[in-house]
């Protein structure tokens, strides 16, 4: 298990543009604390690239590669390709997305590269949006939420499709290690990490990161619903290794209310009729 108090001091992304209280950036700042210097990213026209990647400056401080919204996980078998060619064997290769460049544009890819068996980690950090384009619905939305393209009205009552199950995805190519974390379980999320990093293969992790602008909440609390969505069971803890899958049991769930009541997102389910 990763200690917290033996993680880098030294950030190796800072100076973003991220909105106050970005789960996006959290997610990638605790992860690089695990994966330290050795590594690079490979990411795709996100709200990560927008608040990170801004002419002349880099919020990275390791090396990034910025690819077409497709392409993350096939460019991250070529950058694998050209450090191994070069011997760097001791660079890991991260591929940072959304859900809409993971779960949707970016899902071909991703299978073929897993299918390829190539060594690297692919973090999804999950909005459940389109965030960065204006909050349009992606496979990853879950049902009944609010977005610019499932309004709430007369023609309907928000995402009337259920949350797509992209761990069950990328298990059924029997990767070597899959898993989902929330940014409200650090510990949980940088153990996963790390093991991700020790795997010889093609290694998953779905995090929940919460946003502001796109759930409607105060930014002050983005971590306590990233902790409530596991509590209320929204969000699962698991993960699949070597063939076996394993959910962390959520004792005393917590009322949904509590987690929805807090995002303008669902506030419709809550309205009296």
């Amino acid at each position: 298990m990763v200690k917290i108090k033996e993680l880098l001091d030294n950030e190796l992304v800072q100076g973003s543009y991220a909105c106050a209280g970005c789960g996006g950036i959290l997610a990638v700042r605790m992860a690089l604390k695990v994966l330290g210097p050795e590594t690079v990213i490979v990411t795709t026209p996100s709200c990560l690239l927008g608040v990170t990647t801004f002419y002349p400056q880099l919020a990275f401080k390791v090396p990034c590669v910025n690819v077409t919204f497709p392409s993350t996980a096939a460019a991250i078998s070529g950058v694998v390709a050209g450090l191994r060619r070069r011997g760097k064997s001791g660079v890991k290769v991260v591929g940072l997305a959304g859900d809409g460049g993971t779960v949707d544009i970016g899902l071909q890819a991703l299978s073929g590269a897993i299918e390829r068996g190539d060594n690297f980690i692919f973090i999804c950090y999950d909005n459940e949006a389109y965030m960065n384009t204006g909050v349009q619905r992606s496979g990853a939305t879950p049902l009944g939420a609010r977005t610019t393209t499932t309004p709430v009205g007369r023609a309907g009552r928000g995402e009337n499709r259920p949350k797509k199950d992209m761990l069950a995805i990328v298990a059924a190519h029997n990767v070597p290690y899959a898993a989902t974390a929330s940014i409200g379980y650090p510990q949980d999320y940088l153990t996963k990490v790390q093991k991700a990093m020790e795997i010889e293969g093609p290694a998953y992790i779905q995090v929940l990161a919460p946003c502001p602008p796109g759930w409607g909440y105060s930014s002050h609390l983005t971590v306590k619903l990233a902790r409530l969505a596991v509590q209320t069971g929204q969000w699962p803890l698991a993960e699949y290794e070597r063939g076996r899958l394993t959910v962390k049991e959520v004792a005393n769930p917590r009322p949904l209310k509590e987690y929805l009541a807090p995002q303008a997102r669902f506030a419709h389910l809550l309205a009296s009729k």
